[in-house]
């Protein structure tokens, strides 16, 4: 295959581009919790083990945040269970998991959570186009209650709004 036909068959082109993924997780309770202010894609460090169980699709970042620990960001409390197949070279399913950043996105992400009162949070466990796996991590502010109401009553309103428009039109 030529340079011309990867690109347009989707198995080339640029690297933070989103095209070709399959999801092994996604954390839908996020966006419902938080307020995402920013969105940045993150390599895990895994085990093999650890590979294989999340090529089987089981995996669950529903209870997972992320955390600063001597200027390295470390993933917390996701749930990647046993591969059955590993025996006693498996893995601990919910140790802690090293994530991959450039320094300055690492210095970015301390200094709002440090300042602003941020937290990180996972919002999908994905593998690339390449077959790697990376990780989806939002800087976020926690809703209160009343925030929470109040973009429950905004997405009531626009799907009224569309079964009007879509009756009368």
């Amino acid at each position: 295959m030529s340079g011309k036909n990867k690109k347009k068959a989707g198995l080339g082109g640029k690297r933070g581009q989103e095209g070709n993924f399959r999801v092994i997780a996604d954390n839908r309770k996020a966006r419902h919790n938080y307020e995402i202010e920013e969105v940045l894609e993150a390599g895990i460090v895994l085990q093999g083990s650890e590979v294989k169980s999340l090529r089987d699709g089981k995996a669950n970042i529903t209870e997972s945040y992320a955390t600063e620990e001597q200027g390295e960001i470390w993933l917390i409390n996701a749930y990647i269970p046993e591969y059955a197949q590993a025996n006693r070279f498996n893995h601990h399913p919910r140790r802690a998991r090293k994530l991959l950043l450039k320094k300055r996105e690492i210095a970015k992400l301390i200094g709002a959570v440090q300042r602003e009162g941020m937290t990180m949070v996972p919002l999908k466990l994905y593998f690339n186009n390449r077959g790697l796996a990376k990780l989806s991590l939002a800087l976020a502010r926690g809703k209160k209650l009343h925030d929470k109401r109040q973009t429950l009553k905004e997405r009531d309103w626009s799907r009224q709004k569309a079964r009007l428009l879509r009756e009368k039109g």
